[in-house]
């Protein structure tokens, strides 16, 4: 997440501290935003025309390339100061997942194109 998005969690997160007395707990209010954001991502998608489908690929292969940039620094960057092994270790498996979505996106987007080819 970029520092602007974090941000804006954590305004977010002191505004319901606020507004519910400390009653809601940090933790358990971005796990909510999470499950939220995987309903709406699941909805989003299986919505989709199926002539849509080769954008929204491109648009999946472009966040995953984002998320390999910063799991690349997570594994490699000895800059932060709290910077552990257990940060290595989990920025080395987002690398390789994100590396599979990748790849896989581009072999289901070009499989997509080679529909639309004339055969002959």
């Amino acid at each position: 997440m970029d520092q602007t998005a974090e941000r804006g969690a954590d305004v977010i997160a002191a505004v319901a501290h606020a507004a519910t007395g400390g009653a809601i707990d940090p933790f358990t209010f971005r796990l909510a935003i999470f499950v939220l954001a995987i309903f709406v991502g699941y909805y989003v998608v299986w919505s989709v025309t199926p002539a849509l489908h080769t954008p929204l690929m491109s648009v999946t292969n472009a966040i995953s390339s984002v998320i390999v940039v910063g799991a690349l620094l997570a594994v490699g960057v000895n800059l932060a100061g709290d910077s552990s092994w257990v940060s290595k270790v989990f920025g080395f498996i987002a690398l390789v997942f994100a590396s599979v979505n990748i790849f896989g996106g581009f072999l289901v987007t070009q499989r997509m194109l080679s529909m639309y080819k004339k055969k002959g």
